[in-house]
């Protein structure tokens, strides 16, 4: 595992120690940065300044990458016990003292303590865990207004985009289906 792009591109993460966690690859986040980067629906000064949520975060991958590619700070929300002194030392090995770790279960999050410009959600696949996620970033004040959610489900996966997204795109890459979205405050 490395990063793609940015400042940081070529730089190792980590992997994860169990099977448990399952890293977004290369090739996928090289292509849901390429759609953030170069999709007209997105903000084209990209991910400069950008506040940036990493939920289900394991390695920390997708909040790592964007870091490398202008984020201004990242909060990385994880619970798992064995990712948990991976996460950490990821970002210990990129320096990142613009963040922070949530040791948070995702369904239960309480009042965001800032909104969110980009939110990368990437929970286990097959257990339902998108929606419920969903609805506490939005009714805890996690998002900001347009903010950007990127969704990352099984291929297969399916799950009704609630009224305060507005869908954008979706693209496959293996065995992941990522959707594309804005928040949209009701």
């Amino acid at each position: 595992m490395r990063i793609v792009g940015g400042k940081y591109r070529g730089k190792k993460i980590i992997p994860p120690l169990s099977e448990g966690t399952r890293p977004t690859s290369d090739r996928t986040r090289e292509m849901i940065f390429n759609v953030l980067l170069h999709n007209p629906a997105f903000d084209p000064s990209g991910l400069l300044d950008k506040a940036v949520l990493d939920v289900f975060a394991g390695t920390g991958a997708l909040g790592l990458e964007a870091f490398s590619r202008g984020a201004k700070s990242v909060t990385f929300i994880e619970n798992n016990r064995t990712a948990l002194p991976i996460l950490r030392a990821n970002i210990k090995a990129f320096e990142l003292s613009a963040s922070c770790v949530l040791e948070k279960d995702a369904q239960h999050l309480g009042v965001a303590p800032a909104p969110f410009d980009l939110v990368f959600l990437d929970p286990p696949y097959g257990q339902n865990l998108v929606l419920p996620t969903l609805t506490q970033l939005s009714s805890q004040g996690w998002l900001s207004p347009e903010a950007i959610v990127v969704i990352e489900i099984g291929k297969k996966e399916d799950f009704p985009l609630p009224s305060f997204l507005s869908f954008t795109t979706e693209r496959l890459s293996g065995i992941t289906k990522v959707v594309f979205s804005k928040y949209i405050q009701i």
